[in-house]
């Protein structure tokens, strides 16, 4: 069976890559339609594991990294979409972070311009939410996880850096990037948001939020070289680009 557990694992770091409506909330047919992303992400040592935007079945996120020997000690949101983290908005209602704490009491990294949104979204209290600035770091054991605000999509969406990946959320996609027409998108923070990360060093692996290409993880340079969306060389272009 064809797997997306990423890239081959370092010492310590745990990471593994897992696709609605397959690895899991199997046979659920709007995650198999969204074809979402979720992340585990760990320490081999400690065995500490965050979790990136559980939707739909977290508790089945939760059986994985325990079967792995894991436990879970966090969840990082790229943003607030209910597909990423469950909740209510624009007509869909969706399991996800809620249920999750309501078994267990988690810290929830958040960006700061993502909070308010979350809390809407999820029906979770702000006071919950952990909220995060622009180059902030999580420690997961000894894994350093570093944040960056990349608005557009929401205003409040961010990506995570770690030991050569990038788990870009719905700001950046292998082919494509996220819409910016929905309540809080913008699309001159895309522009500016892809453009930052097109320049982060050491060509990190790209893990998107949603599976909407061939393949499911590809380099930064790739990507540069591939997307459409990295077209654009100044603002004026990317506004024709997205019909602006």
């Amino acid at each position: 069976m064809h797997t997306l557990a990423g890239m081959a694992d370092t010492e310590r770091l745990y990471f593994r890559q897992l696709l609605s409506g397959r690895d899991f909330a199997a046979g659920d047919m709007i995650a198999q339609q969204m074809r979402n992303f979720a992340y585990l992400i760990g320490d081999r040592q400690t065995g500490d594991t965050v979790v990136v935007d559980p939707a739909y079945a977290a508790q089945d996120l939760v059986d994985v990294l325990e079967a792995d020997g894991m436990h879970l000690s966090g969840v990082l949101v790229t943003h607030h979409h209910p597909d990423h983290v469950g909740g209510s908005m624009m007509g869909f209602t969706l399991k996800g972070l809620a249920e999750l704490l309501e078994r267990v009491s988690l810290p929830v990294h958040v960006n700061v311009h993502e909070a308010d949104w979350v809390a809407k979204v999820t029906g979770i209290a702000r006071s919950e939410l952990t909220a995060h600035e622009h180059g902030d770091k999580v420690l997961v054991g000894d894994i350093d996880i570093e944040l960056l605000h990349t608005p557009g999509h929401t205003p409040g969406s961010q990506c995570f850096l770690l030991d050569g990946r990038l788990v870009a959320g719905d700001t950046l996609f292998l082919e494509g990037c996220g819409r910016t027409d929905f309540p809080g998108g913008n699309v001159d923070d895309m522009f500016r948001s892809l453009q930052a990360l097109a320049h982060l060093p050491g060509d990190p692996t790209v893990f998107p939020g949603h599976w909407y290409s061939a393949e499911p993880s590809a380099a930064l340079s790739e990507v540069r070289d591939s997307n459409y969306v990295y077209r654009a060389g100044n603002l004026d272009q990317w506004r024709m680009l997205m019909g602006g």
